[in-house]
Formats: structure tokens, sequence, C-alpha cells
């Protein structure tokens, strides 16, 4: 049996492989409700079978938002949608997943696709003035200056991911990820570029990480202890003086202390002039060293796109998981292929078995 097609075991869920669907934001969203754009679009993946099938970044409160059209679940009326889908998903033979985000200082931004100047005013449904960080540094030029959270701040926004988790367990969602990554608020705070503060949450490593920590501690102590809890963040920004996989690596031991079950490591994101060396299983190292030196339950991500690819990752002991991003939009099937392609029958769904390759 390939290992790519084993169980992997977190707490009281077992996927049904390793394989799963990283969050990738859809900016289709209206008022933060979950539409039928959503549930066709994670379905796809839940059918095509996919370990663990994860929302896009979901935002704890509305101006934590990336765009206008970001999925949310600041509300308890996000619920519903969102039950539907997660009840979906779990039918199918699929995990599903939530990642509660909040955008910081990169919040009310154009879709990627829509034109006009990068920050969405406030005529257009953005909220320029209310955009939050942990120190008012914008993102660049073509951002809004954020206002530096206070300790009463701060303390909203964990009672928000605590909220959002709550209402993630009555949509029925299995597992939570906290979005610690790719220059959002978590990330923000972890970073030296990002974070200038000369308080409790500023300057030391152990300063730095105190925001992310606080958030995991709420979040472990809301989300049931039977079900996973696992943490998003980027191994290094890419950039001199910034975070970096020593950092990484000490945070996941911190993670594993604080009862994070999974690891999510990817990279990038917090500052624009960084520069990433690219190519396939670009960001596998990162994981490895994070697997190996914190030993913590780790996935990684990064072109990757091959099944025997996947499987030698594994099998090398290199991570215990691969999430897919852009390999998925393009092959949500891309679970039973591989299955195919590494000997394996895969999780058919019976209306499709006629299409198993023989």
């Amino acid at each position: 049996m390939s290992i790519l097609f084993s169980p992997l075991k977190l707490r009281s869920v077992e996927a049904r492989n390793r394989i799963g669907v990283s969050p990738m934001c859809q900016y289709s969203s209206r008022d933060g409700f979950a539409d039928d754009w959503h549930l066709v679009h994670l379905g796809a993946f839940a059918t095509g079978g996919a370990g663990i099938v994860f929302t896009e970044a979901t935002a704890v409160l509305a101006e934590g938002r990336i765009s206008p059209q970001d999925l949310g679940i600041w509300d308890d009326t996000h619920t519903e949608a969102l039950a539907r889908i997660a009840d979906f998903i779990e039918r199918q033979g699929a995990v599903p997943g939530i990642q509660l985000a909040h955008a910081g200082r990169k919040a009310t931004t154009r879709r990627p696709w829509d034109e006009g100047s990068r920050t969405v005013p406030a005529a257009e449904g953005g909220w320029p003035d209310d955009v939050w960080a942990p120190s008012a540094i914008p993102f660049s030029d073509e951002y809004p200056r954020p206002k530096a959270l206070d300790a009463g701040g701060i303390r909203a926004v964990v009672d928000a991911f605590v909220d959002a988790a709550g209402r993630a367990q009555d949509a029925g969602f299995r597992i939570v990820e906290l979005h610690a990554a790719h220059g959002y608020l978590v990330h923000e705070f972890l970073s030296p570029l990002s974070n200038h503060r000369d308080d409790a949450y500023g300057g030391s490593f152990e300063n730095r990480t105190r925001f992310a920590l606080e958030v995991v501690d709420a979040l472990r102590a809301r989300w049931p202890e039977r079900l996973p809890l696992a943490v998003r963040f980027s191994a290094t920004d890419w950039a001199e003086g910034g975070w970096d996989v020593d950092d990484a690596v000490e945070l996941s031991r911190t993670l594993r202390d604080h009862g994070v079950d999974l690891v999510d490591v990817s990279s990038g994101g917090l500052v624009p002039h960084q520069k990433i060396s690219s190519g396939p299983g670009f960001q596998v190292p990162f994981a490895e060293r994070v697997r190996r030196e914190a030993g913590v339950t780790t996935a990684t991500v990064g072109l990757v796109t091959e099944a025997e690819q996947a499987e030698a990752i594994l099998h090398d002991g290199r991570a215990d998981m691969v999430l897919l991003g852009r390999e998925m939009l393009r092959q949500p099937h891309w679970p039973l292929l591989a299955a195919h392609a590494l000997g394996e029958p895969g999780p058919w769904p019976p209306q499709y078995l006629r299409a198993r390759p023989r």
C-alpha cells in the first residue's frame, strides 16, 4: 500500500489518505456568505478523493477580510451555508476543514482579476480606515496604512477567533486551521519586518510569538479536545532580517506543546520585496526540517503536482501529508488519478466507477 493512500489519524479524526486541499481564496462571497460556488468548488474535491478539504481563508471579523468578497464566519448567520458544505464533504468520505483568518494590514484589497487601485475605497465597499496590524506599517504604497492594535484590540481579535471556532463546530467542521502565514495578521506579529512594537508583543522571539500562542491557546480551549487543531505558517519571509526557518522550527516545537496537531508549512507573503526561489517541491525542505527537528505532524505544500513526487516525499519522511492547491484547481479529481498511477484502487464514488481506469 502506498503511503500517500494510507490513513492519517489526528486525535479522533482519521483522513482516508494523506492528500489535502489547501485553502484557496475564491473571492466569491457576498457579505461573507458561502453560496453554491463554494459548495461545488469544495464538494468537487471531496468527490475527487481528497482526505481533507479546507475552505479558503475564512474571516473571523468583517475588517479581517482580504477583499470584500472573502468568505466569513464572524456572524452566526454564516453558519447555515457553511454547514451544508461541511456536511456534503463529510458524506463523500473526506474530512471538512476550515481555515480561520484575519488579513491584518493586507485587508480591503481588490480581487486579483478586478481593475483599479489595489485598495478598495469605502465608497466601493472597502474599509481603508479600519485596517489593523501589530504596527502602523503598510504592506506597500498601494495598501492603506494600518492602525496598531492596542491591548484591547488584540483581546478582541483573540475572542473573534474563539467565537469563529464555535461557529465552525456548529457547522460540522472536523478540523480548524489557524492562518499564520502569507503576511496576514498572525504572521505580521511573528516577523520583525512587520512588528516594530516595544511592548509584550514585540521585540524578542518570545514576544513576537505571544499573539500566535494566545490565539492557539484560546482555540484549543474552545475547540473540542477530540478534534484536531492545525496551524499554517510561513517558514521564511524570503527577505533579509525577516522570519526564517530557524524561527519556524522553534515555533513548531512550542505549537506542539500547546496542543497543535498539524503544522502546515508554507512560506512568503509578508513583504513585496521577497525573493522566492521557486520550483517543483520548493517548500518541501522547510517541512522536512520542521518535521525532523520539532517532532510534529507536518504537511507540505508548493508545486507538488505528480503522484510519484507526492509518494516520494512521504516515503522519504519529509512530510506526513501533502496539500495541493493549483493542481487541484486544474484536476479536482487528482487523488483518484494519483491512486491509479500508484496502483491503488482509490476512493472512487460509485457514481463515477464507470470512469475508473482499468
